[in-house]
């Protein structure tokens, strides 16, 4: 569903992503790890379309990404740090607009149900966005991406911030969505939830893709010290 072939992005005299490949299928969790300016977050938004590569190619469903391929990135969904959502909207019609914009349209109940599959409380669904805390706050840009129909989910330091319930609770929502046949790739820093929650873990350093790793051949204590020599 995701696909990096050779893909590098300079600024300049700065390179910001150095030959990238990786493939992240359908169920599979593929969770990035690395310092500030290891080339995370740039691969997130070369995926995403928000930013050209210098070279090298972006594929989404076997598809080359390219500049206002809206076809492509129908089958995206991002979720950043902060997820940014209307404050002065309710959860219900953040999701009713956001699911428009992408051409679906649901009735109150398949919205509150998509909420709900979300673990938002139903008391939480005609709230106002600008009361919710980070957790359900992302709770419904997860439910934007079911609501999408996105094959392939990009989140970018989800957990930042959380609390160990929040963070918890987000794991088997993540967990949930490649159960269903979603791809995700996330860049984080908390590299006991990559073990815990990733399905294959990568680490960078200076715009590479220095090891690339089974979550189920690594414990958090050996991905530390590997992490740790790394970097």
């Amino acid at each position: 569903m995701l696909q990096a072939i050779s893909l590098s992005k300079h600024y300049q005299s700065h390179v910001a992503l150095d030959n990238l490949n990786l493939m992240v299928k359908p169920g599979e969790i593929f969770c990035l790890l690395g310092q500030n300016g290891a080339g995370k977050t740039t691969t997130i938004n070369l995926f995403l379309g928000f930013t050209e590569p210098t070279s090298g190619e972006v594929l989404v469903n076997n598809r080359a990404l390219s500049s206002g391929d809206s076809d492509a990135r129908k089958h995206l969904a991002y979720i950043p740090e902060v997820v940014m959502l209307y404050g002065d909207l309710s959860a219900l019609e953040n999701l009713d607009y956001f699911s428009r914009l992408a051409g679906f349209g649901y009735n109150q109940e398949q919205l509150s149900s998509f909420l709900s599959d979300c673990g938002l409380q139903d008391s939480a669904h005609h709230q106002r966005l600008s009361g919710f805390s980070k957790g359900m706050r992302q709770k419904v840009g997860i439910a934007i991406a079911l609501a999408k129909n996105a094959a392939a989910i990009l989140m970018d330091e989800p957990t930042s911030g959380l609390d160990p319930k929040a963070t918890n609770e987000f794991t088997g929502l993540v967990k949930n969505l490649a159960i269903q046949g979603k791809s995700v790739l996330m860049a984080t820093h908390d590299i006991f939830n990559a073990v815990n929650l990733g399905t294959h873990i990568g680490i960078m350093r200076k715009g590479k893709l220095v090891h690339t790793l089974l979550a189920s051949d690594i414990n958090a204590n050996d991905l530390q010290k590997l992490y740790l020599e790394t970097i």
